[in-house]
């Protein structure tokens, strides 16, 4: 398979929230950012059938610091079934009111964050004739570099957007939070292979803020 180069990404932002799963009603956040967020970004950036991102290391540059945040929700969505109707139909009946629908709910973001994240891509099956590696790696450098990117990225959730920052290869090494910790079990992607998306976890760990993520055993 063959594989780019490995690129480097530095990402921030004034809050973040990497919700865990576990957590039914509240959004709580993971302490750091989730190999599937950092894969997402990237993806914001530069998306293609021919190729497919790959998270190696997440460096944490700022200390871990939290905010409570109390905010208002929408407490249902308009069902598939009845959009498929409409479709079918040509009419039918999709709104409904905010006002009955609001629910004001409790989450525990991150602040004031900032990553970088390593990450190379492979080329995939869908990769036509006229693809290579050469080709999507100036097409990334390119697109980072000045900001361009399909949509603004964010973390976690939309209203947490990203800045972004391409770093060059010869530019010098950025210096990460020297702070260890266990951080238990975290999501590390979606494993989309079968007919269902089933989540992938792992065990993850910050040495001298450095997530390596080069050789994790993932669990569904």
């Amino acid at each position: 398979m063959q594989k780019s180069n490995p690129f480097r990404l530095r990402v921030s932002g004034p809050n973040a929230c990497f919700t865990r799963p576990e957590m039914k009603v509240e959004r709580v956040s993971y302490e750091v950012m989730t190999p599937s967020s950092a894969r997402g970004i990237l993806e914001a950036i530069l998306w293609k059938p021919a190729i497919r991102w790959r998270i190696l290391q997440i460096d944490v540059l700022n200390p871990v610091k939290w905010e409570s945040v109390r905010r208002n929700e929408v407490g249902c969505v308009v069902p598939a079934g009845s959009v498929k109707s409409a479709m079918n139909k040509g009419t039918g009946d999709l709104g409904f009111y905010v006002e009955e629908e609001r629910q004001q709910r409790a989450g525990l973001f991150l602040r004031n964050v900032a990553y970088v994240i390593h990450a190379d891509f492979e080329m995939t099956e869908k990769a036509g004739s006229e693809d290579n590696v050469v080709k999507f790696e100036q097409m990334f450098i390119r697109r980072a570099s000045i900001g361009q990117c399909f949509h603004r990225p964010y973390f976690g959730c939309r209203e947490f957007p990203v800045d972004f920052e391409f770093i060059a290869k010869d530019a010098g090494p950025i210096v990460p939070l020297q702070e260890s910790r266990d951080l238990g079990w975290m999501l590390f992607d979606m494993d989309r292979t079968g007919d269902e998306a089933m989540p992938q976890f792992f065990h993850a760990s910050m040495t001298n803020g450095v997530i390596d993520l080069r050789n994790v055993e993932v669990r569904s």
